[in-house]
């Protein structure tokens, strides 16, 4: 039997093999944790600094284009991430995926707080020379 013959043999007994539970529970628990913190906490988180944006007539900004593009990229890394885990055929290497899923979409669900804080930080350090400005015009 030729080398060629042998590899697409190994090939189709181990695509035959059925997965380890490890693969499966740690596909599973990675799942439900992301989708626990995007609709707990991420969903919550956004639309609350939204509406902070929205009461005070934007003088806390909330940047809206930088956070929807770190959105749709982590949710695909997260996805592949996911992916990944539920193929692989060892228990570890699901295991690793996972967790590193986890850590992206907690990096996602922070990143709007950073951003704002910034951004507010940042619209702060304006907000002295008006103030100033004002007051001399008051006091002449």
């Amino acid at each position: 039997m030729s080398a060629w013959a042998e590899r697409r043999i190994r090939r189709q007994m181990a695509a035959s093999r059925p997965r380890p539970r490890s693969v499966w529970v740690a596909s599973g628990i990675g799942l439900v944790a992301v989708l626990l913190l995007a609709f707990g906490a991420f969903l919550p988180l956004v639309g609350f600094l939204a509406g902070i944006t929205g009461t005070t007539a934007g003088l806390v900004p909330f940047p809206f284009l930088r956070v929807t593009l770190v959105t749709l990229v982590g949710a695909v890394v997260v996805l592949a991430l996911l992916l990944l885990a539920v193929t692989r055929r060892h228990g570890a290497t699901a295991w690793t995926a996972v967790v590193l899923a986890l850590l992206v979409t907690v990096g996602v669900t922070v990143f709007p707080l950073v951003a704002v804080a910034i951004g507010s930080a940042d619209r702060a350090g304006d907000v002295w020379p008006v103030i100033s400005g004002l007051w001399t015009r008051f006091v002449g």
